[in-house]
């Protein structure tokens, strides 16, 4: 049979729900929502607290995620090893940690065994022992995980990358798992202190997703946390001023590096933004998806990376926006050339037709399928908490994404994508690709070591 020369065209998108849940409050000020999913025998639980990094207290920086961790490492009446025998014997999953705007739990479990499950998880967030001698395991794998990424290009460029983007004293200069100084600083007092403002229940929602009717799910839920004191953490902003408003350049100086790690960007939006679809396409199109600009250009058309990409990091303050890639030495500063060309090209004109299709087709596409598990459901719930999202965000996703324009894209690009404002991070060989970047003369050049450290600061700490 003759293969046909053309390929048939895609059918209509089907119609997507996003499955029906709904809200709650208990006495004690503990949201809770609830989605019934009747696919299979199981349940998902997920307690959301408002206490991710941006809550943390002045140099205690990483007590968030060290205090979700520590959670799981035993209650007043359980050892740790008690704990994961009773979690074990109901065939429970039970996962906790933090990031920027939140601290969290998850379980996964079968519905006839939550309620037994839901005691643990009211035991672990209410009685949590934080024995000394496992926090310092925590600890010490924290230090561990910055010593490895210290000497690893590409989580090098990742850290120092934040720390040149905002001021020396904001949060989000340094990572949300805290940095060596830090985290060797916490004490376990820290992080019962931490535990007792952050985790309160007026500042905490109860997700619940699968097997399992609204009010079997709230009769469990009142049961095992509405005995939980009624406090609710205040809130809390981050600082997402820039560290400086025009370009730079931050070489990283890695002698054994067999090739170059790029980071290229600057202080983006909050994810809570009334352009924020149109800034979402506009990024899948610059170098969000494969056949993006950028990785377009710079994998097929001059072979210099393996891959190449950009992103907006949403949070609830402003994340950054960054181009990433790694690519061989040699090319280092002929790459982030041709990103500041891309750069400047999405600003410059309108995206055609076809293209613009190709990235609202894809997030069209892709949305319903990310949804069909009850641990997909919940987290997705939990964006919708965190961010504040409206209770219909789900359904109209798509609806959102189709209507963004090609002049929504070009005002996107004008608006969010600041060329004034670039920070270039290489981590690279500074005898190959130290001269080619200071010839682009995208602005001033600072050479560090891999602590972030400049000649002249090490100077000064006599550690030349």
């Amino acid at each position: 049979m003759k293969e046909s020369a053309h390929r048939p065209a895609p059918g209509p998108a089907r119609p997507y729900h996003f499955p029906h849940f709904e809200r709650a409050t208990l006495d004690n000020g503990l949201s809770v929502i609830v989605v019934p999913v009747r696919k299979l025998p199981v349940v998902t639980v997920s307690l959301v607290a408002d206490a991710g990094a941006v809550t943390e207290p002045a140099g205690q920086d990483g007590i968030a995620r060290l205090t979700a961790r520590a959670l799981l490492e035993g209650t007043r009446s359980r050892s740790v090893d008690a704990l994961t025998e009773s979690l074990e014997r109901l065939g429970a999953s039970l996962d906790a940690d933090a990031e920027w705007d939140s601290g969290a739990l998850t379980m996964t479990v079968l519905t006839s065994r939550l309620s037994e499950a839901m005691a643990l998880v009211a035991e672990v967030v209410l009685e949590p022992a934080f024995p000394e001698r496992e926090l310092e395991r925590l600890k010490a794998e924290r230090l561990a995980e910055i010593l490895q990424r210290r000497a690893e290009p590409r989580g090098l460029a990742d850290e120092l990358f934040s720390r040149f983007l905002y001021a020396s004293d904001s949060r989000y200069a340094l990572p949300d798992g805290g940095s060596a100084a830090s985290v060797s600083a916490i004490h376990r007092d820290h992080v019962a202190a931490f535990h007792a403002a952050r985790y309160r229940p007026g500042s905490t929602t109860a997700i619940i997703v699968g097997d399992i009717g609204v009010d079997d799910a709230l009769r469990v839920v009142r049961s095992r946390l509405n005995a939980w004191p009624a406090e609710r953490a205040p809130g809390v902003d981050a600082d997402d001023r820039p560290a400086r408003r025009t370009r730079a350049v931050h070489l990283v100086e890695k002698a054994d590096a067999p090739q170059s790690e790029l980071r290229i960007g600057h202080i983006g939006i909050p994810r809570v933004h009334p352009d924020y679809f149109a800034a979402l396409v506009m990024n899948m199109l610059l170098g969000g998806l494969f056949s993006s600009r950028i990785n377009l250009n710079l994998r097929e058309a001059h072979g210099y990376t393996y891959g190449a990409s950009s992103f907006f990091d949403w949070r609830r303050q402003a994340g950054p926006f960054v181009v990433a890639t790694a690519v061989r030495s040699d090319v280092t500063a002929a790459a982030a050339r041709e990103v500041l060309t891309e750069i400047d090209r999405m600003r410059a004109e309108k995206v055609s037709a076809e293209e613009l299709s190709l990235a609202t087709s894809y997030l069209e596409g892709v949305f319903p399928i990310r949804y069909e598990t009850t641990a997909a459901i919940a987290r997705a719930l939990t964006a919708m908490v965190i961010y504040g999202l409206p209770p219909d965000y789900f359904d109209t996703y798509r609806d959102r994404v189709r209507a963004v324009s090609a002049a929504d894209v070009l005002r996107a690009a004008r608006e969010f994508l600041r060329p004034e404002e670039l920070q270039l991070v290489a981590v690279g060989d500074p005898a190959v690709v130290r001269e080619p970047l200071e010839a682009m003369d995208l602005g001033p050049m600072q050479s560090y070591d891999t602590a972030g450290v400049t000649s002249q600061e090490a100077g000064v700490r006599g550690d030349t």
